[in-house]
């Protein structure tokens, strides 16, 4: 039976917001790439294998970064497949420093870019030093948000530099393209910080940002009830509400609640099996 959002829009719609298109270029090249050993067992089972592969979200494990970040679906099944191989890690207690916690993204993803671990370390960490330690939890729930949505924030970040500086927000220019194309994300001083901005105002400007943003955005209701909670606040204070809302993590559905975090029953079963 088809789902309502199936019904509603056209093929190409639907093919085009499922990626589908992506899957089976990168397919192909797979193919082609591996065409001897493909041959010994026939396209057919090769198709079936990778598109159950995708179901499953395994499809993006030790792949380049380019394929991991290339849709919606990879990077929900990066974040799954990184909270599911190292969740020992919190379940032990240990805390590490960001480059320990980038070591282990890119045994997963082996070009893993530093920028975005340092980004996501900054969340947590906010003015203490980059070599300081973080738990398991607290590290996961911030990558989670500086992965996921990695476009939207660079055009945040954009937007609250033009309101620290003053500058009419009808007028901001927003980035709308990961392709190297928008400015990167200006630096934000200690200044500029702890001042921050006044957060209706803020919230008007992301508003129009999450109405037109092609790349993937936190629901509009919810970065509302984050920023109807406070008066003004920074940057760095707006990622981090991100990453402790309980409503963004259910609405992004690659982690369970935080609660959760050390329990996987499925795998757990599975380990004990072997």
């Amino acid at each position: 039976m088809l789902s309502p959002e199936r019904l509603a829009l056209p093929d190409y719609e639907y093919l085009a917001q499922r990626h589908v298109l992506t899957y089976m270029e990168d397919a192909v090249c797979q193919l082609l790439e591996n065409k001897e050993d493909i041959s010994q067992y026939g396209i057919a089972r090769f198709f079936t294998e990778y598109f159950n592969s995708v179901c499953q979200g395994t499809h993006i494990l030790f792949r380049e970064f380019s394929f991991i970040q290339a849709t919606p679906h990879n990077r929900a099944s990066f974040l799954r497949a990184f909270w599911r191989c190292f969740r020992t890690v919190g379940k032990n207690g240990d805390l590490l420093t960001m480059r320990e916690y980038h070591c282990l993204l890119q045994l997963l993803c082996p070009d893993f870019p530093l920028e975005l671990t340092q980004k996501a370390a900054r969340i947590v960490l906010m003015d203490d030093a980059m070599d300081c330690l973080m738990s398991f939890s607290d590290f996961l729930f911030a990558f989670q948000i500086q992965f996921y949505y990695s476009e939207f924030l660079e055009s945040v970040a954009a937007i609250y530099q033009d309101l620290l500086s003053g500058k009419n927000p009808n007028t901001v220019i927003v980035p709308t393209s990961s392709s190297g194309q928008h400015r990167q994300r200006p630096t934000l001083g200690e200044a500029s910080m702890l001042e921050g901005v006044e957060a209706s105002l803020f919230y008007q400007c992301l508003e129009n940002l999450c109405d037109r943003h092609k790349y993937s955005c936190p629901p509009p209701a919810l970065v509302k009830e984050v920023l109807s909670n406070v008066q003004r606040l920074t940057f760095y204070g707006f990622l981090v509400a991100l990453s402790k809302h309980h409503g963004i993590n259910q609405a992004l559905g690659a982690l369970p609640d935080k609660g959760d975090l050390m329990h996987d029953p499925a795998l757990d079963e599975e380990l004990e099996r072997l």
